[in-house]
């Protein structure tokens, strides 16, 4: 994975609404903390910090370093509750790997080759994502920053699947494992 991101965290006590408006009000989110071997833990994040990793795609499937207090743990992010009118997020939920247990997450696909599809450059047609991510399965050192689906032998009224798609090593698609065949992308004219 080439980004590596890291986030700093105090942990708390206050718990409840009036707590994490109040934390909010400081410009925190509070979030948790859970899985592994320990219990879970309440914490607060620095919003300013998150809001600037939330701009990067691959931060919501990337490992992230922890610091707790000055403990740093390996998490991923799970959850956001973000709120329904405003631009801000309102509460985090952080899962804890560890390096010899598989872990599933969502993971971004990126369409390439699209100008070169047949069905696109010489019959004028549209290609239709159907699909923007997918779930995968893998130990978390081979998590990828995303997947590439390449487009380029799609001709008109074709479909690519996600069993075409390569995946990197050690890298498992849960759909697929689960005998789940999905439409990615089609190459559609109007």
């Amino acid at each position: 994975m080439a980004n590596t991101y890291s986030l700093t965290a105090i942990s708390r006590d206050d718990l409840g609404k009036g707590a994490s408006r109040r934390l909010r009000r400081e410009n925190l989110v509070p979030a948790i903390i859970y899985g592994g071997s320990s219990d879970p833990v309440s914490i607060s994040l620095k919003k300013n910090e998150l809001d600037r990793n939330l701009l990067d795609e691959a931060f919501y499937s990337a490992l992230i370093t922890l610091d707790v207090n000055g403990t740093k743990e390996v998490v991923v992010l799970r959850d956001l509750q973000r709120h329904p009118a405003k631009p801000f997020v309102l509460h985090a939920d952080l899962q804890r790997v560890t390096d010899d247990e598989e872990i599933k997450v969502v993971v971004s696909l990126h369409f390439i080759n699209e100008e070169e599809a047949p069905g696109v450059k010489l019959e004028g047609g549209n290609v239709n994502r159907l699909l923007v991510d997918v779930e995968v399965s893998c130990l978390p050192k081979d998590i990828p920053e995303y997947i590439d689906v390449d487009l380029s032998k799609l001709e008109r009224g074709q479909s690519i699947h996600l069993s075409e798609v390569k995946f990197p090593e050690g890298v498992v698609s849960t759909q697929l494992s689960h005998g789940e065949e999905h439409n990615l992308a089609v190459v559609a004219i109007y």
